[in-house]
């Protein structure tokens, strides 16, 4: 399981106990998107090889 918590600078994240940052550059880097243009879906498949991708997206800019 994996917890992201998102806020304007970056992401926390939770994944199988170990807890990070993904920061605001280094998402937009791997994404090449705006931040804000960026969805949960991304961010999840940034941290997790394989994930299970269920709902509808949502921007961070709709979370933040």
């Amino acid at each position: 399981m994996t917890a992201l918590s998102f806020d304007e600078t970056g992401v926390d994240v939770v994944h199988e106990g170990t807890e990070f940052r993904l920061e605001k550059d280094l998402i937009e880097e791997a994404t090449r998107k705006s931040y804000v243009d960026v969805t949960d879906h991304e961010v999840l498949q940034i941290v997790e090889e394989s994930p299970s991708l269920s709902g509808e997206p949502r921007r961070i800019g709709d979370i933040v």
